[in-house]
C-alpha cells in the first residue's frame, strides 16, 4: 500500500509536478494537501481495499485528481471510484493535464469550492 504511493510520487507527471509545486507547504490559504495520499474504502477477509488520491486536502476532504489521457479509456472506473467516495463524504475536483497549464485557474477553482465550504458540519 505505501509502496504504491511512493512510485507514484516518484514518477509523477509534469502536471502533478506543476500542482505539487504550487500548493506544496501550505503556500495557498495554509492549506496542507498530501500528494498520492491513500484512502481506505473497505477492510474485509479479502483484505484493505483503497484507492490513492493524487492530491487530498483533509480539512475539506476534498481529492484533487489529475487526469491524463489514460483517464479517457477507463471513464466507468473513475465514476465508479468516485461514487463510492462521495459515498464517504469526501468531494473531487479533476483537472486535465493541459488545464495546469494555467495554474490560477486551477487555484481559482479549488478557492470557489473552499469558499462554499462543502464540509458537513
Amino acid at each position: 500500500m505505501i509502496g504504491n504511493a511512493r512510485t507514484l510520487r516518484k514518477d509523477s507527471t509534469a502536471a502533478e509536478q506543476n500542482f505539487w509545486n504550487y500548493f506544496r507547504n501550505r503556500k495557498i490559504q495554509n492549506l496542507k494537501f498530501r500528494r498520492q495520499h491513500q484512502i481506505i474504502w473497505a477492510t474485509g477477509v479479502t483484505g484493505i481495499n483503497y484507492f490513492i488520491a493524487d492530491f487530498y486536502c483533509a480539512k475539506y476532504k476534498l481529492v484533487i485528481e489529475i487526469d491524463g489521457s489514460v483517464h479517457d479509456e477507463q471513464r466507468e472506473k473513475d465514476l465508479w471510484r468516485e461514487e463510492i467516495l462521495k459515498k464517504q463524504g469526501y468531494h473531487i475536483l479533476r483537472f486535465r493535464n493541459e488545464e495546469l497549464e494555467d495554474i490560477e485557474q486551477i487555484k481559482d477553482r479549488i478557492m470557489e469550492f473552499i469558499k462554499n465550504d462543502h464540509r458537513k458540519n
